[in-house]
């Protein structure tokens, strides 16, 4: 299987510091929804794996959050796209579960429902805890510089550990560079 996982907020979508609390909110970075369609044509299953600890912290409704997923989805299809599945933390810092990122439970679970390895498998953030969440998931994790990408990209410059993880500038350009070498490795 052909998978390419996503975090959300500041790879898909833009990303608030106040968070993204109501479908009005979500903005698509420009050539995210694109991207995703390209990969989908490309045969590459497309699944979202986002932390959202504004439920746990009351600040919107697990109701909220499928009305702003179904935006999401209604603006993927409207440019050809399809995302398989959507993965969500719902849980608070402060929690300590297992399913939020840097930990790698949801990718891990996703693993296991999907039948699929994870090695080679790029996992794409813009932050540390995606790269991190991707590593103990034995994936492979991109960075882009969009959403809080461009002060990630800072941190690991002086970090040795995350030396060998590609940057790219958005989710645009990962999809370029990914699907021009698949062709290539075919």
């Amino acid at each position: 299987m052909r998978l390419v996982i996503l975090d959300r907020d500041g790879v898909v979508n833009e990303d608030s510091e106040q968070y993204i609390k109501s479908p009005e909110e979500w903005v698509p970075i420009p050539g995210s929804l694109e991207s995703i369609a390209r990969l989908c044509r490309a045969d590459y299953r497309v699944v979202i794996v986002t932390n959202q600890s504004g439920i746990g912290r009351g600040l919107f409704t697990l109701d909220t959050l499928n009305r702003i997923h179904a935006r999401m989805l209604e603006h993927v299809h409207q440019q050809g796209g399809e995302i398989d599945a959507i993965m969500v933390c719902p849980h608070s810092p402060d929690e300590d579960c297992v399913c939020r990122k840097p930990k790698p439970g949801m990718l891990l679970e996703l693993a296991e429902r999907l039948k699929v390895n994870l090695h080679e498998v790029p996992v794409i953030g813009d932050s540390l805890r995606d790269l991190e969440a991707a590593r103990a998931a034995k994936a492979s994790p991109v960075l882009v510089r969009s959403g809080n990408g461009v002060g990630t990209a800072e941190r690991l410059s002086r970090d040795d550990r995350f030396s060998d993880i590609p940057v790219f500038d958005d989710l645009a350009a990962f999809t370029n560079d990914f699907l021009r070498s698949s062709r290539n490795r075919l």
